[in-house]
């Protein structure tokens, strides 16, 4: 019951921040900005006045399938977030503008986060398989090492969190400081991205409880 019950709980958690998010998404993309600008020149103004001129901003397809390419050194915008002027593309696109920033600043959890993707690649391919094989044929050692993999995907997402959040401290200050938007205008991009950061806490949170599950069927079958 309690394998039941933790998959039900992460289920919601992910769900009720999914929700969340669509919400406010939907809400801002709702409300255009007094000053009319979109999120490419929204990106275009925060890089250039931040010496990241070299920066190149790409339109990508897809909904919420924004994001900031270290290794290209590009923001790449979804078509909503790239040709609307409103209060999510200003949001979102101030975001990515921020993981641009961290980049160039050499931000420690950013670079951190980059040196793990190979074994996050690595644990995301060959954590279940052995969790499943584990399982079906009883191989507690096996099932340990599937658990181990998962736990370093969990490392991962912990990591970040700090990421994200700073991306979206520095995104609401450029935005301020550079008076894309009205004060009250301000509020809402601050519930955007504050609605975007919970969908990483929860996933956080769902993993921690999938982890959890699957230590405890690892100590009922020692």
């Amino acid at each position: 019951m309690i394998d039941y019950g933790l998959i039900i709980l992460a289920i919601i958690i992910s769900g009720s921040a999914q929700m969340y998010i669509n919400h406010w998404y939907n809400k801002t993309k709702k409300m255009k900005t007094a000053k009319g600008m979109n999120g490419n020149q929204t990106a275009r103004k925060i890089l250039d006045n931040n010496d990241l001129k070299d920066v190149g901003i790409n339109e990508v397809a897809g909904t919420l399938s924004d994001h900031y390419d270290p290794a290209k050194k590009t923001v790449n915008l979804s078509n909503d977030i790239y040709e609307t002027d409103s209060i999510a593309s200003i949001s979102v696109a101030a975001h990515e503008c921020g993981h641009a920033i961290q980049d160039k600043n050499g931000y420690f959890f950013l670079r951190l986060r980059r040196g793990m993707v190979p074994f996050v690649n690595l644990a995301s391919k060959l954590g279940y398989v052995a969790i499943l094989i584990g399982i079906f044929f009883s191989i507690l050692g096996l099932l340990k090492i599937g658990i181990l993999l998962e736990i370093v995907i969990l490392v991962f997402q912990l990591i970040t969190l700090p990421v994200e959040f700073d991306a979206s401290s520095r995104a609401l200050k450029k935005i301020e400081e550079y008076g894309i938007v009205t004060k009250e205008e301000l509020k809402y991009c601050k519930k955007m991205l504050r609605s975007a950061a919970l969908t990483y806490v929860a996933g956080v949170t769902a993993s921690f409880l999938q982890v959890l599950r699957l230590v405890l069927m690892y100590r009922r079958n020692d």
